[in-house]
């Protein structure tokens, strides 16, 4: 069998990774196998620190924030809890560019975080509302099962029907209060 060699396949795809490596120092910008482990680090380092920089640049606002905020006599942590609960929905990114750009706009919305603060939260909190609403669906739950037993087969059926549920001319009263259930 003949030898191959690779011919330009082999070259262009050499010459590429040549060409990434541009700008290394030393050997690993002149020879292909270490240009070529050089590269595959660098993608490497390139991927992690794309993830990285989400985090550095949220620090660097919650800094610019926290900067603004000492300036009119508030914390950080004080001023997001009064926005929070003054219902102002700002990220931290835009927050930071009026901090620097409009301290007139960023001064009141400190103001209306010390108002929201002064007021105290609400009476009823959202975890509250939800423990309620679930304690009302496990009730009619159990309403609809105790009403669906109490129903007839061709009830039942009748429902599934309706509903569109597929093989319900076969299945059992229980099979069919599980489907209508679901």
């Amino acid at each position: 069998m003949a030898r191959v060699k690779g011919g330009n396949v082999a070259k262009n795809r050499r010459r590429k990774v040549l060409k990434a490596a541009k700008g290394y120092f030393g050997s690993k910008h002149r020879l292909f196998k270490t240009a070529q482990e050089q590269t595959f680090h660098s993608m490497k380092y390139a991927y992690r620190d794309r993830k990285q920089n989400k985090r550095n640049f949220r620090k660097l606002w919650i800094t610019r924030i926290n900067a603004a905020c000492r300036l009119n006599d508030i914390s950080y942590s004080k001023f997001i809890n009064g926005l929070n609960l003054a219902g102002i929905s700002i990220n931290r990114k835009m927050l930071s560019e009026i901090a620097i750009n409009d301290e007139k706009t960023f001064t009141s919305l400190v103001e209306e975080a010390k108002k929201a603060l002064e007021k105290g939260p609400k009476k009823e909190t959202k975890k509250e509302e939800t423990k309620e609403v679930k304690e009302e669906k496990k009730t009619e739950k159990k309403e609809s099962k105790k009403d669906l037993k109490d129903l007839t087969v061709s009830e039942l059926k009748a429902m599934a029907k309706d509903k569109e549920i597929a093989g319900f001319s076969t299945m059992k009263k229980d099979e069919l209060i599980k489907a209508l259930e679901k």
